[in-house]
């Protein structure tokens, strides 16, 4: 979750950087699923990229984000977001693209997510749709407002109450969904990792996976259900589990939604 003094303040000038799709592909283990990455890009002394991984039909079976252990070293202190293409493999997932983001400070509700992290966004929407989450339009706060039918919300999911929607909306993101069921006890909560999802006019937009860098130094290794709505606003491949792990090999963080499934529009 983020909140909108601090994009105000950073700007779309801040560090955004675009990575294009690569081509390139890896065959791992007995049952042949290839990973495809796109090009990486420098994120504090290391690097980042996404992923795609297909079955030998060619259906997807995840998208991912690998990150460097370097990547945790050498972050700025001011904070920087990077926009991440997704592997063209990646299209019969209903994801368009990956917007990460690096919080040295935290942000609000500080009293819960006031510690250093990441912010991992997987779109449905595309970029341009994204970038026009804009304050400064006259329909902002109406289409903050225009939540999505309650049957395409992820179970258990909630927006913060009290606020109105266009407060809890942030710029260029949209509005924040937040597990009710996680225990966001403000003053006895203790931020490690979450999943939060997201909405925009009507839509479901984001599913993001949040955690602190401290926890990720610890070489984690977790493997969640996402869970999900009762209905789609799109035909596509949606996950159904969340996992992080360390790559030994490769000395990398793994970060996947996997477990794909086709869900038809209803």
């Amino acid at each position: 979750m983020r909140h909108h003094r601090m994009l105000r303040a950073l700007g779309l000038l801040l560090t955004v950087c675009v990575t294009v799709a690569g081509c390139g592909a890896a065959t791992a283990g007995p049952e042949e699923v290839r990973t495809y990455f796109s090009s990486s890009q420098s994120v504090g002394h290391g690097a980042v990229r996404t992923y795609t991984t297909v079955d030998t039909r060619g259906e997807p079976t995840a998208v991912g984000i690998r990150m460097s252990a370097t990547a945790l070293d050498g972050l700025p202190d001011t904070g920087a977001m990077f926009m991440l293409h997704l592997p063209e493999q990646a299209s019969p997932t209903v994801f368009d693209h990956v917007m990460l983001n690096w919080n040295p400070h935290g942000h609000e509700p500080e009293i819960l997510f006031g510690k250093p992290h990441f912010d991992m966004h997987f779109y449905i929407t595309d970029m341009s749709s994204t970038m026009g989450i804009d304050p400064a339009a006259p329909e902002y706060a109406a289409r903050a407002a225009h939540l999505p039918d309650a049957k395409y919300v992820p179970r258990d999911y909630i927006t913060p109450p009290g606020p109105l929607a266009s407060e809890l909306a942030v710029p260029f993101m949209g509005v924040h969904w937040m597990d009710a069921t996680a225990g966001m006890i403000p003053g006895v909560y203790d931020f490690a990792q979450t999943f939060i999802n997201g909405s925009w006019d009507g839509n479901y937009t984001f599913m993001e996976p949040m955690m602190t860098r401290e926890w990720l130094l610890a070489k984690p290794m977790i493997r969640e259900d996402i869970k999900q709505p009762l209905a789609y606003q799109h035909t596509a491949y949606y996950p159904t589990v969340y996992s992080v792990r360390f790559d030994n090999a490769a000395d990398e963080y793994d970060i996947a939604l996997e477990q794909m499934m086709m869900r038809k529009q209803s």
